[in-house]
């Protein structure tokens, strides 16, 4: 007996530090994401890197600073037809061929950055798991690698390569729910210095195009609602319109949980309509679905499962359209 007795304290003796263990892990983790999070949005500095997708490879230059409460920032494409991104303030304009240049009130440039660089990490933490992986070199330097996976495994994860001394991103792999590599962040070459800071001190001087005064845009109030969506995703935009092409009205919902986003589309079916067709390429899924004479479509940064899901579980409102109504497991 007294064998058994002694066997049964050591084994929960054994077992407590590897759950200190593990709860030390997640901590430690989430105060990476913390501290790059500030580094990010609060150092000088130039990152060069390459966004690699299945069938492309595109390289870019980031530059960054924060002063007086303000941020900074220039984003160049350094391959194909000149494109840039400058944000100054709360203004982001943006310089792309075909289009005349336009500036709008925003906050966040639209661009392609690792999105956990501009992310709420205590809300992210709701509905993703942090998960230190150990150390790692990347662009030269040592790196803490941390893993965001999601709780409810209905979304995208990522792997994230935090430079243990500046502590900003030098690579980001978006990892579909097999683990395989949908598209990665990779820094070349970075540097942290006032001096990125004086050069971008000039934006403040440079005559950028008038920013667009868009009209005020009503939330429609639309005939459906989603039973069903990702623990996390909220409803940010929804309008009725009509497409371009075939002047089809079509009513729409985007949602997002801070790190991916999607949107829903419903429109009456016509000849072109299918029962149902599903496309994936790269991170972004497209399901097509086919409800009565309505056809349901789910587009966005989600697993095809998911927009499967999503799609199906739209339902129409009976009398008076109801914009609101989603429910969340």
């Amino acid at each position: 007996m007294r064998k058994i007795l002694v066997g049964v304290v050591t084994l929960v003796s054994l077992m407590m530090p590897l759950q200190a263990s593990a709860e030390d892990s997640v901590s430690s983790a989430e105060a990476l994401l913390h501290q790059m999070d500030e580094a990010s949005r609060g150092l000088s500095y130039e990152l060069s890197y390459i966004l690699i997708k299945k069938n492309s490879i595109e390289p870019l230059r980031y530059r960054h600073t924060f002063e007086d409460g303000e941020t900074y920032a220039h984003l160049v494409y350094l391959s194909g037809p000149p494109r840039e991104v400058i944000q100054r303030g709360s203004e982001v304009s943006y310089f792309e061929p075909g289009l005349d240049p336009f500036t709008i009130n925003s906050n966040k440039m639209v661009a392609p950055l690792p999105p956990i660089m501009k992310s709420d990490i205590e809300e992210l933490a709701q509905f993703y798991d942090f998960i230190s992986m150990g150390r790692a070199r990347e662009a030269g330097v040592a790196c803490d690698v941390v893993r965001i996976a999601p709780k409810d495994g209905a979304r995208y994860s990522y792997l994230i390569w935090i430079d243990t001394r500046s502590k900003l991103v030098m690579r980001a792999d978006l990892l579909d729910r097999d683990g395989e590599p949908l598209e990665q962040y990779r820094a070349v070459s970075y540097v942290v210095n006032p001096k990125v800071g004086d050069v971008l001190r000039s934006l403040k001087t440079v005559e950028l195009p008038a920013v667009v005064k868009l009209p005020p845009q009503p939330q429609a109030e639309l005939s459906w609602h989603a039973n069903w969506l990702p623990q996390g995703f909220e409803s940010v935009s929804r309008n009725r319109h009509r497409l371009m092409m075939t002047e089809r009205p079509v009513e729409s919902k985007m949602y997002s949980d801070g790190l991916f986003s999607f949107s829903i589309y419903v429109s009456s079916a016509d000849s072109f309509t299918v029962r149902e067709q599903l496309v994936r390429q790269g991170r972004r899924t497209l399901h097509s679905y086919l409800l009565k004479d309505k056809e349901v479509t789910v587009v966005g940064d989600i697993p095809p499962a998911t927009a499967r899901r999503v799609a199906e579980s739209v339902a129409f409102l009976s009398g008076k359209a109801n914009a609101a109504g989603e429910t969340t497991p």
